[in-house]
């Protein structure tokens, strides 16, 4: 197994509601360990800049001002297949469809406000984390 790192995102409706704490409880009590973490609230150009592979999409301009509409956690989880674990821990998209005891489950309010986000490949999370963090910011 391998040890890797993945972004992982606390979006703003569960920020809202106060998870971030129950949240990263779950990620960690799912075996990754939070070695970056920080509480932004994004700007226009920061979430286009952030979702730009969803640009032409017709929901593109939705997403932005969702995400744009509260403070967001954004963090550096590590651990043994920390990609895999951390989109398991997640559940699906829609949490109507998600597995029971995963984060969208238990927390998210609908497919558009689905209080989580994280990498879903290698390079996606190199990218991701490159995005939010500098090196000198993540102190595993």
């Amino acid at each position: 197994m391998a040890i890797e790192r993945t972004f992982s995102m606390i979006k703003p409706d569960a920020t809202k509601r106060n998870l971030t704490g129950a949240i990263t409880k779950m990620l960690e009590d799912a075996g990754l360990r939070v070695v970056a973490s920080k509480r932004v609230w994004m700007s226009k150009r920061e979430a286009e800049g952030f979702y730009a592979v969803h640009k032409e999409r017709p929901f593109f301009g939705e997403l932005v001002d969702t995400m744009t509409s509260g403070p967001t956690v954004v963090q550096v989880l590590e651990g043994e297949n920390a990609i895999l674990k951390n989109r398991e821990i997640m559940g699906a998209t829609n949490p109507a469809n998600a597995d029971e005891g995963t984060i969208r489950k238990v927390h998210a309010l609908s497919i558009g406000e689905n209080s989580v986000h994280g990498s879903d490949a290698p390079e996606t999370a190199a990218q991701e984390i490159k995005y939010w963090f500098s090196d000198t910011e993540i102190v595993g």
